[in-house]
């Protein structure tokens, strides 16, 4: 991936696994996507600590001659972001940001035009608050690498600038009750009390929890309780609400769809692990839990007449409550839920999540389970743990090899084997 990078710093939006290239068709300009190349490699290091492959020479573009060090494009990806700020302070967010349907520069007003592909305004004006909270935890990550590897300077400079953006989220990207989704190209808001029709969105509610912004100013847990009484459905949490009803040529593709389908107010399932981490970080396990089982196949096995999807695999997108078929699934195979929730329910709910020096150990369970018990393949070592809840509070004692350790982070060792207790009070 790295090397279809563009020397930009910027990324092709779609990567053709079989000519491992840039789909150029598409081309980039979805300002979300450089922070992924940086949040996967962080990924990468803190299940492996194969430190070395950031020394490794990857080419911009699949170019010969142009090879750089993985760091630098790690650095490229991060500096993309800076050199394309809007006027509050936010990242522009380019032809969209995860969202490929939130087109804030397209203004598409020929039937069967490429919203993704067409750009009709310059792009200096409309910002993204999902890209400002990606760019964040990208930040902090390279932060924890650049520590890592000595580098006092650069991790002093990471942290900085993402204290910096998280600052400008706060005044900027924060509605009263919950996060602002954007501002779009004439500097209004998106996704705020102001407007008729999409006033929240789901993304920026986890996302921003996830970069921890305003969290202990107690912006998070508002902003998810405003998840909870306008987003969360039945079958899951809608991606926002209320849908548009009429095609608005200054956001794109997401007001083409109808009421409740697709971007427009279905359970876009990719975005509900989001929030069942973002329930983690805050500690409500319960709550967590049970937006895991909302949209889980096996588990809506039970109403296949409404669900209407293998129960085997996760759908793109279930049909939102504003839909004619509330609850029928789309699109199956056609998604990244499943890594997602993968994630949520291994190392947020269970809470046993690689970091970089070893495994952390925080579970955030429904209050009435007893506990769990878990092996876990790490860095060529079985990891034995054995959950117990002696309280209701997430509060964890964890004991290795029957010896009790201060906090919640199990230092990797070389040994075959290592037997881990952790009590939940």
């Amino acid at each position: 991936l790295a090397a279809t990078q563009l020397e930009s710093g910027g990324a092709y939006h779609q990567y053709q696994p079989l000519t491992k290239r840039g789909n150029d068709a598409v081309g980039g300009n979805f300002n979300d996507d450089p922070a992924w190349l940086v949040l996967g490699t962080a990924a990468y290091l803190k299940e492996t600590a194969n430190w070395g492959i950031l020394d490794e020479a990857v080419p911009f573009d699949n170019k010969p001659g142009s090879e750089t060090s993985l760091f630098e494009h790690l650095e490229r990806s991060i500096q993309y972001t800076l050199d394309n700020i809007g006027p509050h302070g936010l990242p522009l967010i380019g032809r969209a940001d995860w969202n490929d349907c939130l087109n804030l520069n397209t203004f598409s007003e020929k039937p069967g035009e490429s919203f993704q592909t067409t750009t009709s305004r310059d792009g200096k004006v409309a910002e993204s608050v999902v890209v400002a909270a990606l760019f964040i935890m990208a930040a902090n990550e390279m932060r924890a690498i650049s520590d890592h590897l000595g580098m006092g300077d650069k991790a002093a400079f990471y942290k900085d600038t993402a204290e910096k953006m998280a600052g400008v989220t706060r005044k900027h990207g924060w509605d009263g009750d919950w996060f602002l989704r954007a501002y779009d190209h004439f500097g209004d808001v998106i996704g705020s009390k102001q407007c008729e029709d999409g006033k929240i969105f789901i993304e920026p509610q986890g996302l921003c929890a996830m970069a921890g912004i305003g969290l202990e100013e107690g912006m998070v847990k508002k902003a998810l309780e405003a998840v909870q009484a306008q987003l969360a459905t039945a079958h899951g949490i809608v991606l926002l609400d209320p849908p548009y009803h009429d095609y608005h040529l200054h956001l794109g593709e997401i007001s083409s769809y109808p009421p409740g389908y697709k971007e427009n107010g279905s359970v876009f399932c990719h975005t509900n692990p989001w929030i069942m981490i973002a329930e983690a970080i805050v500690g409500d396990g319960d709550r967590a839990m049970d937006y895991y089982l909302r949209i889980n196949p096996s588990n809506r096995e039970s109403i296949s007449d409404i669900h209407r999807c293998e129960p085997y695999v996760y759908a793109q997108t279930i049909a939102g409550k504003a839909a004619d078929r509330f609850g029928e699934a789309k699109n199956s195979w056609l998604t990244g839920t499943a890594a997602w929730n993968f994630v949520a329910i291994t190392q947020w709910i269970l809470g046993i999540r690689p970091d970089y020096d070893g495994l952390r150990i925080e579970p955030v369970v429904p209050k009435d389970w007893n506990g769990f018990k878990v092996r876990r393949q790490f860095r060529g070592t079985l990891y034995d743990i054995d959950v117990v809840r002696e309280g209701t509070g997430n509060n964890i004692s964890l004991y290795v090899n029957e010896k009790k350790i201060e906090g919640t982070l199990i230092q990797a060792v070389e040994a075959p084997q290592v037997s881990v207790k952790v009590v939940i009070a």
